[in-house]
């Protein structure tokens, strides 16, 4: 088998305790958990309707707001954004509104209805979603076609820390949903597979991505 994300070769990893396999890829990092064990739609919209995040939500907004000022001062034009995968409550995108840019919404379980279509986008954010994703490159490619030259993506995952034993034991793939995880060198990959450029990362959950 091949990796997913950089057609290299990858490798089984085994997890005896939830009993699942992983595939993981030396050459970009990247590790995508087996196919056969991804949950229905049915399934995977039953458990995001379990969230409750919330503008009340003191911790939740204080989240968001680190994440926009951690790249807001580096965007060039500050005039239209998309927020892509929003969930059932809109938090990111009236944060973003507040702070004077228009925005534009969509999820594909909450706002289906495909707003992007025939617009570009000085700004589009994509938080807790790309390890939902079974299909990454297509999606980063679909948002690099809607951004205008020099437009920024910014992308909010968790990175994995590149080890086995630490990957086996961590909460953040305990999550059903999460069927993919990246490291910054993963998404430099992707990144330039669809003409875009890792411009900035924390490290930990976010990296900020350029059309060029």
């Amino acid at each position: 088998m091949k990796c997913k994300i950089c057609n290299y070769p990858i490798k089984l990893w085994e997890d005896t305790q939830l009993q699942k396999r992983y595939f993981y890829c030396s050459n970009c990092h990247g590790i995508c958990l087996d196919s056969a064990y991804y949950l229905t739609l049915e399934k995977e919209h039953s458990l995001y309707n379990n969230h409750r995040n919330s503008l009340e939500n003191e911790g939740y907004v204080k989240m968001f707001e680190d994440f926009l000022d951690f790249f807001w001062n580096d965007l060039t034009c500050k005039e239209k954004a998309l927020d892509f995968g929003s969930g059932p409550t809109p938090v990111l995108s009236q944060l973003m509104t507040n702070r004077g840019i228009h925005v534009d919404y969509y999820d594909k379980f909450y706002q289906p209805i495909k707003c992007f279509e025939d617009q570009t986008y000085d700004l589009i954010t994509s938080t807790e979603v790309f390890e939902h994703l079974a299909n990454p490159h297509e999606i980063l490619k679909l948002l690099a076609q809607h951004l205008k030259p020099d437009g920024m993506i910014a992308l909010m995952t968790l990175f994995h820390s590149d080890d086995k034993a630490h990957f086996l034991t961590w909460w953040y793939r305990r999550d059903p949903t999460h069927i993919i995880f990246y490291t910054p060198k993963t998404l430099e990959i992707l990144a330039r597979q669809c003409g875009l450029e890792v411009v900035k990362t924390d490290g930990k959950r976010i990296a900020i991505l350029q059309k060029r």
